[in-house]
């Protein structure tokens, strides 16, 4: 089979009118293929077709696609009512239902219709590839080719190869997609292939502290928003996915993965999947939609004065930003060497950024009571809103100055109950562990597992390249002493992440 991308001249057929069918269609045929789809509900193609036609003349109208462009791609768009009208297509991509038995059904029936070289494509978001063309004749020529919704927007494609699939068939389709437009990653057919796999530490952390107790959603959301540079909370992002399927893909890998304890489904979340309570599309989930319901903020600390002593400890990335806060707000400060991690020092406080330790704990190990933990950044420099913790001995007095120093350097202050490892340090060292452990279990390359994670859910930086920021040797020693507080195997760390913090050498090299 040829390793180029198919010719534009070539038709592809779509079977599946919903959204994510309807959606490839078009990038089908904005690329200049002839596209035909296909769908059993009587009309839903011609609807379909329709559709999508008015949505490329909207985008024309706006300017925001040339006029002939979408005037050809719109005569490229055709509704066809039978199943055999797909013959004579080089591709056919599924996007039925996500049900293992009607797309092994659909890919044995498409088999005897297409040609031999015509490929097969599955847009499955967690069905084996493998399992789906077990049933067929030649599987080698069955792929995955998962687009993310919306696919005209949408520039991620994970291209994943079941254990039959040609290796020339992967070629193919990632030379096509490119040609479509969009950025393509490759993937072994494992369980949430890339991006439902390593997105799974986004929710399932904080879920867990929410859970314990140790902040409301609504805090959890804006800490991971404000600090964390992420676009939606996992709270509200969960809201808008819809419960029942969020929590079906988390139980599909955690099944898919025999039961590991780092897919451990939430209780949290299984109640609200049981009372129906499923997010927006329900009017309540976390959060209530229904009319008249006021949204939650998040928890900040009451305003404080700064502290009588102050002082910036290090050069640290931490420090260098505060103390350039300090100076922006024109608060004078000491400026100290660190002899033990300290970024801060404010009365009788001493402030360190987390280390994976509940703020007790390294109070305990340091012998320092008035202990206050910071939480990770994106960026310190640019952080609206800080999360921090103080250790259980910690005097109300250096607590308060603490948190007064940070509100002098214009963060707004969420205080936590003392969790280990805070919120955005441990969700970014959790989901830096499984990209390495993907690519440890050779499920992807290091830079498609960065790539499929900002394209695909939008994170501001790959978790991969995050944590080389942060420090490798950092990163394990935040999920070694979470481990060690949990004694749960969920923390274990991966044997790719643990070389590469040993040797110093680069992830995704």
């Amino acid at each position: 089979m040829n390793m180029a991308a198919l010719s534009a001249l070539q038709p592809v057929g779509v079977v599946g009118a919903g959204a994510m069918g309807a959606g490839i269609a078009q990038v089908a045929a904005l690329a200049g293929h002839p596209v035909r789809l296909f769908d059993l509900r009587a009309d839903a193609a011609r609807q379909a077709v329709g559709s999508q036609r008015a949505q490329l003349a909207q985008l024309a109208g706006k300017g925001r696609l040339d006029a002939a462009l979408a005037e050809a791609a719109s005569a490229r768009l055709s509704a066809v009512s039978e199943l055999a009208e797909l013959a004579g297509c080089a591709l056919v991509i599924e996007a039925i239902v996500e049900q293992l038995e009607a797309k092994q059904a659909l890919f044995s029936q498409l088999e005897a219709i297409v040609g031999d070289d015509a490929l097969l494509a599955s847009n499955t978001s967690s069905i084996s590839l493998t399992a789906i063309a077990a049933p067929l004749t030649r599987p080698q020529r069955l792929a995955g080719l998962h687009f993310f919704n919306p696919a005209p927007r949408m520039a991620l494609v994970e291209v994943i190869a079941g254990l039959a699939t040609a290796p020339e068939v992967i070629d193919t389709l990632m030379a096509t997609a490119r040609a479509w437009g969009k950025t393509p990653v490759r993937a072994k057919s494992t369980p949430g292939f890339i991006v439902n796999r390593v997105a799974r530490p986004y929710y399932a952390e904080a879920l867990r502290l929410a859970q314990e107790g140790a902040a409301s959603p609504a805090t959890l959301d804006a800490l991971l928003r404000e600090a964390g540079g992420f676009r939606m909370g996992p709270f509200e992002l969960m809201d808008m996915i819809g419960h029942d399927v969020n929590f079906a893909v988390t139980s599909s890998v955690w099944r898919g993965y025999f039961h590991d304890p780092r897919f451990l489904p939430s209780l949290m979340q299984q109640d609200l999947v049981e009372a129906g309570f499923l997010g927006r599309k329900r009017g309540r989930g976390f959060y209530d939609y229904r009319d008249g319901a006021a949204m939650p903020q998040a928890d900040s600390a009451p305003p404080l004065p700064p502290p009588a002593q102050l002082a910036v400890c290090g050069d640290s990335p931490a420090a260098r930003a505060l103390a350039a806060r300090l100076h922006a707000h024109g608060v004078a400060f000491a400026a100290l060497p660190s002899v033990d991690g300290r970024v801060a020092q404010a009365d009788d406080a001493v402030l360190f950024v987390t280390d994976g330790r509940s703020a007790s704990q390294r109070a305990a190990d340091l012998a320092l009571p008035n202990l206050l933990l910071i939480d990770l950044a994106l960026d310190y420099h640019l952080a609206p809103r800080l999360a921090a913790a103080a250790a259980d001995g910690c005097a109300p007095a250096a607590r308060d100055a603490g948190l007064g120093l940070l509100q002098a350097a214009g963060l707004a202050v969420s205080l936590l109950d003392d969790a280990p490892g805070l919120v955005v340090m441990r969700t970014v060292a959790m989901l830096a562990n499984e990209a390495a452990d993907a690519v440890h279990q050779g499920v992807c390359s290091a830079a498609d597992a960065d790539a499929a994670m900002q394209l695909g859910v939008n994170y501001p930086r790959g978790p991969l390249a995050w944590a080389e920021q942060i420090g490798l040797a950092q990163v394990r020693q935040v999920l070694a002493h979470l481990a060690a507080c949990y004694g749960e195997d969920r923390y274990r760390i991966s044997p790719r992440l643990q070389r590469a913090a040993l040797t110093g050498r680069i992830l995704h090299d």
